[in-house]
């Protein structure tokens, strides 16, 4: 905020309206007694709504004495919290006394004893409970009462001439002096007449006083911006200014003043601490879809809690000047609110963690705006900020890679899954208290660039950051983009997702020492040309394409962030994250349009997302090309760039990517294929195949449940496995692939399955067997939603066998699950090799599509058509021997049981011909667990209760048969 004065104010340190008194005193006194509430009835509610004649369910709602003085930890948290709004009550008291005294009049100074003696004895009954001492609690709690009375008239009568703060006083006190009536009146009936429920609404009587009370003084707000309180240093013994403004010259020697010199560890630490502080911002804002998607998947459809991804929107608040320079000049409390974030794995119920992670990144915008805001004024202090939020991005994505895709302090992890979030959580203090602890240059008012449109800068804002979250916020999600099945002809994840990682570090590069070559048409136009190759060419080309755009992405992040920072934030970030909002729905609504109003005008259409995207940052280019011809002059100045103020850290940063980059090496070693891919019974010939649908990695609590479906995936002794609903490479996904962790940990290999640009919720296939070449087919879907496959050739003991995976469409839309059960019935019966079927149907046993299935035309049987109860899960197959077929329970990891199927593979082709032509009586025949050869069993731990939750169901124990 400015100072009113000049010349005067050159040793001032702080400065502040005086209306952030009554606004702290009303902050902090709401939040004492509304926590202490919502605490109060979270952990004790029958406790606190008992009273000496009754309890629940006759009284249901607890008085102020008994939430506040009762229990443990509302007590406490309460007290703690009513002592910090001590020091603004009497700091209140004492400005009310100096804006109304005037030379020769007494009742101000009256008013002003009477208010003293009202916090005292406010003190008196807060601490003291009813439980300390009932009656010193009702003798100060009375106290108090009769001296509100001289303090809320004496207010009234020597109010400034102020309408709206004299009307509000009046009305305010009215309801105040009104309520004890009714309050006396439920206090005596159950005092006295012991009426049940009467302690209720006394309770809410008494908390309307508390609520009027706290609201009176409040109005004084309107009064005290007539105050400016101010701290100087006399004798300029102070290291740093927290000045509200800076002045000019002062400013200018700020600006020209080195940063980071030579080398010292202090200064280590602090960019240390600002990648990791930017890799906080990714990891919190990466797991808010992540965190909203698992509402609408239990849904089937639109939740409501879809409406949070607007948390983002926060710097549009920023254009209120008092919250604005509130925010400014309190950026470490933000920014450690922030860390709620990483601290949301500690709630344990999926709704209050999603407003955990939604609060998180409300704070989270917020704080860095305003640090961007602040920090606009010196070039190598905003280059610094933009650097820990790109470099942590980078780390984000490293992160990512050396965990298989999940981010290891993500709200859906813990320590059962890999999470290390304490750890986390402990150096995300650290670093966002080294990240604040040099002053801001300014209170919030810095100068704005006079040239340049805000409009176009939020443009630029919004597809930046959708570029950045969606492409690059996991170093294999473009490989996904351009993966077409086997033989491989393109990057893998596990072996060149460090390629994307180069493309990004370059691209830093490029953007701090080159700024005004990203900034030219040319950089512009061969972004777009990388992005249409990325978005629809498969295999290299379209990689590189993806590398290409990543470049680019991770350059031009320099220039556009900071022209935003030096605009209207409250435009450049509000809106341009509110922008980033409509592409990352318009992202969702491509493949979820069968869910959403609207849906269809979007189907498919993942080259528009891409063309507005580019079109968004194409916005911010012409706006600083514009700036550049208006001033004659570039971006950044050659000297700028090369003096010491401006270059001292970024050897610093170069370390730190330089750490990121070996840490992502070793990982990548740890991680490169060494598996040698047995199947359990090779010396049976067997293969036991499985289907599941995992419901995107989230189990029914919010976790993520790869370690429990590989542990279950190995106890079965599965070779071949199809997983559905599997496309987890999307922004509501968290850009995750958790089908390379099972594959890496299984031993087996993986076809991820038609990628995340071909609009389907996914398919995956993981093989003990080597997959000789896989084919991806989006079946006809003219209504609802395109329905993946997989049709694989594996080798199976020498044996070409073919595997299909298949998620058919939605129940909704029976003519598309008609075509597509042709499709698939002539996709099958066009393979003469032995097959296997594992699929999605929905379809009833031996009614409908079922016959179309299996049929003569796919040449299919199903496993068990005695199974009757299936919908949606069955494995079908010819040409094997089959031997058993079980379904597992599936716990709390998904909505949809595990079916596995086990089949003996003919080793020649007389063999295979019996295989084919064994009869349809012989094929039904069942038998007893002890007739078949111990290696063909399932294993026996799931048997009864089973473990983990996890057991034979439906038939209570395998069923085995004559193969």
């Amino acid at each position: 905020m400015a100072s009113r004065y000049k010349d005067k104010d050159a040793g001032a340190v702080l400065s502040f309206s005086g209306q952030w008194v009554s606004w702290s005193h009303t902050a902090f006194a709401y939040l004492a007694f509304l926590s202490a509430l919502i605490i109060g009835c979270s952990l004790h509610y029958h406790k606190i709504v008992q009273n000496e004649w009754y309890g629940y369910p006759q009284e249901w709602f607890p008085s102020v004495s008994a939430t506040i003085g009762d229990r443990y930890p509302e007590r406490s948290i309460f007290m703690i919290a009513i002592a910090i709004t001590s020091g603004p009550r009497f700091a209140l008291v004492g400005l009310w006394y100096l804006l109304t005294a005037k030379p020769g009049h007494t009742l101000p100074k009256a008013v002003a004893i009477s208010g003293l003696i009202r916090t005292l004895t406010c003190g008196g009954w807060t601490y003291i409970t009813s439980t300390d001492d009932h009656d010193w609690h009702d003798i100060l709690m009375i106290s108090y009462i009769i001296f509100t009375l001289p303090w809320t008239t004496g207010c009234i009568l020597l109010s400034p001439p102020n309408a709206k703060a004299i009307k509000y006083r009046k009305y305010i006190a009215g309801a105040f002096f009104g309520t004890l009536v009714p309050l006396i009146y439920f206090f005596i009936q159950h005092k006295v007449h012991r009426v049940p429920g009467a302690y209720t609404i006394y309770a809410f009587f008494e908390w309307s006083l508390i609520v009027l009370d706290v609201a009176f003084d409040a109005v004084t707000a309107l009064d005290f911006d007539t105050f400016e309180l101010v701290v100087k240093d006399v004798k300029g013994m102070s290291k740093g200014s927290n000045n509200s403004s800076v002045p000019a010259a002062v400013l200018e020697k700020e600006k020209e003043k080195p940063v980071f010199v030579g080398f010292r560890l202090s200064d280590a630490l602090d960019i240390a601490a600002d990648v990791y502080h930017g890799f906080v911002f990714w990891s919190v804002l990466t797991s808010l879809g992540l965190v909203i998607w698992y509402f609408p998947l239990w849904h089937m459809g639109i939740s409501g809690y879809e409406a949070l991804v607007l948390t983002t929107i926060t710097p549009a608040f920023l254009g209120i000047k008092m919250f604005r320079s509130l925010v400014v000049q309190n950026q470490r409390f933000f920014h450690l609110l922030a860390l709620s974030g990483l601290a949301a794995y500690l709630v344990k119920d999926p709704v209050y963690r999603l407003f955990t992670v939604g609060f998180g990144v409300a704070t989270g915008c917020l704080a860095w705006v305003a640090t961007l805001l602040a920090d606009s004024a010196q070039p190598a202090r905003l280059e610094t900020r933009i650097l820990a939020w790109t470099i942590g991005l980078i780390m984000s994505s490293v992160a990512k890679f050396a965990w298989h895709t999940n981010n290891p302090v993500w709200p859906i992890m813990h320590a059962a899954n890999g999470g290390w979030n304490g750890t986390g959580l402990v150096f995300g203090i650290l670093a966002a208290l080294r990240f604040t602890r040099r002053a801001p240059l300014s209170g919030g008012d810095a100068p704005q660039e006079k040239n340049g449109s805000s409009l176009l800068s939020a443009l630029s804002i919004g597809g930046l950051f959708f570029g950045l979250h969606s492409l690059l916020s996991d170093t294999s999600t473009m490989i996904s983009w351009v993966w077409d099945g086997y033989p491989v002809r393109g990057p893998v994840a596990n072996v060149h997702g460090w390629y994307t990682i180069i493309a990004m570090t370059i691209g830093v590069a490029i953007g701090v020492l080159r700024p005004d070559l990203v900034t030219s048409w040319t950089a512009y136009g061969v972004a777009c040309v990388g992005a249409a190759i990325l978005t629809i060419y498969p295999h290299w080309f379209g990689y590189y394409g993806g590398l290409t755009l990543a470049m680019y992405l991770m350059a031009v992040a320099f220039p556009l962030i900071s022209s935003a920072a030096k605009k209207n934030v409250a435009v450049t970030f509000g809106l341009g994250f509110m922008i980033y909002n409509l592409l990352v729905l318009f992202h969702v609504w491509v493949v979820a349009y069968a869910f959403v109003p609207g849906g269809p005008l979007v189907r498919e259409h993942t080259d528009w997302i891409m063309i507005t995207m580019m079109l968004s940052i194409g916005a911010g280019v012409f706006d600083l090309i514009s700036q550049q011809a208006r001033s004659g002059r570039k971006t950044v100045k050659a000297s700028d760039r090369t003096r010491p103020s401006a270059t001292g850290h970024r050897r610093y940063h170069a370390g730190v990517l330089g750490f990121l980059h070996l840490f992502f090496l070793l990982a990548n070693v740890r991680r490169f294929p060494s598996n040698d891919y047995k199947p359990h019974h090779a010396n049976d010939r067997l293969i036991t195949a499985g289907i599941w649908t995992i419901h995107f990695y989230l189990d029914n609590d919010m976790w993520s449940s790869e370690y429990r479906m590989r542990d279950l995936i190995k106890e079965l002794e599965i070779d071949v496995i199809g997983l559905l609903e599997s496309d987890t490479q999307r922004i509501i996904m968290g850009n995750r692939d958790t089908s390379q962790f099972l594959a890496e940990d299984l031993g087996m290999y993986v076809d991820y399955g038609p990628g995340p640009n071909k609009h389907t919720w996914g398919a995956a296939l993981l093989s003990k067997f080597p997959i000789l070449n896989s084919t991806h087919h989006l079946l006809p879907s003219p209504v609802g939603e395109l329905a993946p496959a997989i049709h694989a050739t594996l080798d199976v003991y020498g044996t070409l066998v073919d595997v299909f995976v298949f998620h058919s469409g939605q129940e909704e839309d029976p003519e598309d699950r008609r075509l597509q059960s042709e499709y698939m019935a002539k996709l099958m019966g066009s393979s003469p090799r032995p097959s296997i079927l594992l699929s999605y149907l929905v379809t009833r046993p031996l009614e409908g599509n079922y016959n179309t299935y299996v049929s003569q035309t796919s040449g299919m049987k199903d496993v068990d058509p005695t199974d009757w109860d299936r919908w949606c899960e069955y494995i079908l197959y010819k040409g094997l021997r089959r031997t058993g077929y079980a379904r597992i329970s599936r716990s709390t990891i998904t909505d949809t049981e595990l079916q596995v199927a086990k089949f003996v593979v003919p080793s020649n082709e007389e063999e295979q011909a019996k295989a084919w032509d064994v009869s349809e009586e012989l094929r039904m025949r069942r038998v007893e667990e002890h007739e078949v050869p111990e290696g063909w069993r399932f294993p026996q731990m799931f048997r009864g209760e089973g473990v983990r939750g996890h057991r034979y169901h439906v038939f209570d124990e395998p069923r085995y048969y004559n193969y």
